[in-house]
């Protein structure tokens, strides 16, 4: 496959997966994101990541240390819109509150591992992934092994500029942009759900 024809799609993709900027992908700019590999406006971003969360049989978020840890201003807010976002759509969580290896065992039902991120995906069968508030070298990371090993597809919600290995990805994700995103997945959810039809005046029953 030539450079610049390479989509970022749910594997398994093999065992060394190439990385996405290798293969021509490049990080999206301010306003924009990507999507399986294609830079699109912001906004067309918000909507696909509505659709694959509120349709996936088990959403599951991977909440970071930059949220999960108030250490800087702006964090607990960020944690609080993640939170909104993930009752929108129905999500679990698995936090990664301590990234240090904890050879020669992990308990992947409790947290996930980013040297072994598959383990995760495969017991807890989890069809779409969601990383967010991650330091950005170990989603890398994780995100590569994730692709190569399961069917998982995952979104990067980075407050840096992406990740180019993810299927999708914001950039600069804040507090604001997360409510942005609950507001598109609770619009796209109220016109996905049966209309209730009142009984006629009148009607038997």
């Amino acid at each position: 496959m030539a450079v610049g024809e390479y989509w970022v799609r749910p594997g398994p993709e093999g065992y060394l997966p190439p990385a996405a900027a290798s293969m021509g992908v490049e990080l999206p700019q301010r306003g924009e994101a990507l999507v399986e590999g294609r830079v699109v406006p912001e906004e067309d971003a918000f909507r696909v990541i509505a659709e694959k969360l509120l349709t996936a049989r088990n959403p599951v978020f991977f909440p970071g240390p930059k949220i999960l840890w108030a250490w800087k201003d702006g964090a607990v807010e960020k944690a609080r819109a993640v939170l909104k976002l993930m009752e929108a759509v129905g999500a679990r969580a698995i936090p990664m509150p301590d990234y240090r290896p904890k050879y020669p065992m992990i308990n992947p039902a409790v947290e996930i591992n980013p040297n072994h991120p598959n383990l995760t995906i495969w017991h807890n069968r989890i069809d779409v992934g969601v990383f967010v508030g991650v330091h950005c070298h170990y989603a890398n990371l994780a995100l590569k092994i994730i692709r190569g090993g399961t069917d998982c597809y995952t979104i990067a919600l980075c407050g840096e500029v992406g990740h180019e290995d993810a299927m999708i990805t914001l950039r600069d994700v804040d507090a604001g942009k997360l409510e942005r995103l609950t507001e598109v997945a609770r619009a796209l959810s109220a016109a996905r759900s049966p209309q209730v039809q009142a009984p006629a005046a009148g009607a038997a029953g």
